[in-house]
């Protein structure tokens, strides 16, 4: 270690310590910047809180559980990424779902489960899409602006405070000197330290002025977020006008209980009862797609826990989320490489080597 150049910086981190007491107490001078200089830093200043603000509003919105705002964060820190969980709505869906196959899809508050767990699973679904178009799209960007901008700016004006003082403490010093050689030493720090002061006055300056010109940045992100709470809602709106739709229909559907004697439907019952989910080998679903379509599933459905996230290849297969708990049909009861899954309403192909049997 260089104790000389250790006690040059100590020495020099006590003389500024000290004008920066007499500043404080009113007996020393102090360099003033100019207005214009003043007025940049002030509005640099409330362009950082309020942005702080912002921000933290945005993630509070998006992402209510405080816990959750902490995991992402390591996440993003960590492995460069947001941990990918379910919604409250896809829970509450899944919930649903299995209920309604546990009353029976044959009856009609069974069937209605079965309806309203797929719609609560799909607003999940595009709750989620919302919250990572609005993060990617104005939290990220905002907060991108306070850790590199808005932290250069502050470690500069940090830097010219330290520059005014090391100028003012010279500037006490010249006064001081008795001297010729103490006035002619004290002149040369002077003219260094304004010259170091000019120069970091400048820099300083120029990084604040640019503050302003951020603000149409934040505008376009600010439309990002606009734009993907747009889709949010208009999407969750036709779901929510389908499923309305879908509850009406099911209300003149009669309740069929187990045993009953068998009633040839009539004309318009046999169109309603087509819509209602079933537990048989063979059903009309809707797929990943959106489009509905005939499965031939060739067993009864079973449970099963999905031990890893899969994303789907192809228009005839799922995507799967690690821990949700999707239905499942397999030949013979034995799993091949690929079985037909459901969830909800939305149906597809899936590896089974994703599956953990549940009802086994």
């Amino acid at each position: 270690m260089d104790l000389k150049k250790l006690a040059g910086q100590a020495g020099q981190f006590l003389t500024r310590a000290v004008q920066y007491t007499e500043e404080k107490l009113g007996s020393a001078e102090k360099t003033e910047l100019d207005g214009h200089f003043e007025s940049l830093s002030i509005q640099s200043d409330s362009a950082r809180i309020w942005t702080e603000k912002l921000v933290a509003g945005a993630e509070a919105v998006l992402i209510p559980n405080p816990g959750n705002r902490v995991e992402d964060m390591l996440f993003e820190k960590i492995e460069k990424r947001r941990p990918n969980r379910l919604s409250n709505l896809e829970y509450l869906g899944l919930d649903m779902v299995q209920a309604g196959n546990e009353f029976g899809p044959g009856t009609a508050y069974g069937s209605a489960l079965l309806r309203v767990g797929g719609a609560e699973q799909r607003l999940g679904l595009i709750e989620r899409e919302f919250i990572s178009n609005a993060v990617q799209g104005y939290v990220q960007p905002m907060r991108k602006f306070l850790d590199t901008e808005m932290k250069t700016i502050m470690r500069e004006k940090r830097l010219l405070e330290t520059k005014r003082l090391d100028l003012d403490a010279c500037k006490s010093r010249l006064r001081k000197a008795r001297s010729m050689d103490g006035q002619s030493a004290a002149e040369t720090d002077l003219r260094k330290a304004q010259a170091d002061f000019d120069r970091q006055a400048e820099i300083t300056k120029l990084l604040l002025e640019g503050v302003r010109s951020s603000q149409a940045a934040h505008l376009r992100h600010l439309n990002e977020l606009v734009e993907a709470q747009v889709r949010y809602y208009e999407e969750s709106h036709k779901v929510m006008i389908e499923l309305q739709k879908e509850m009406a229909s099911l209300s003149l559907i009669p309740d069929a209980t187990v045993g009953s004697a068998v009633v040839p439907p009539t004309t318009s019952s046999a169109t309603s009862n087509a819509s209602a989910p079933t537990l048989t080998s063979s059903s009309t679903t809707v797929g990943v797609d959106g489009e509905a379509k005939s499965v031939d599933e060739g067993g009864p459905w079973r449970r099963a826990k999905v031990v890893c996230d899969y994303d789907a290849t192809s228009k005839d297969e799922m995507s799967l989320m690690m821990n949700e708990v999707v239905m499942y049909s397999s030949k013979d009861g034995e799993l091949a490489d690929f079985v037909m899954a459901k969830r909800g309403t939305q149906t597809g192909r899936v590896p089974s080597a994703y599956l953990e049997p549940m009802d086994d």
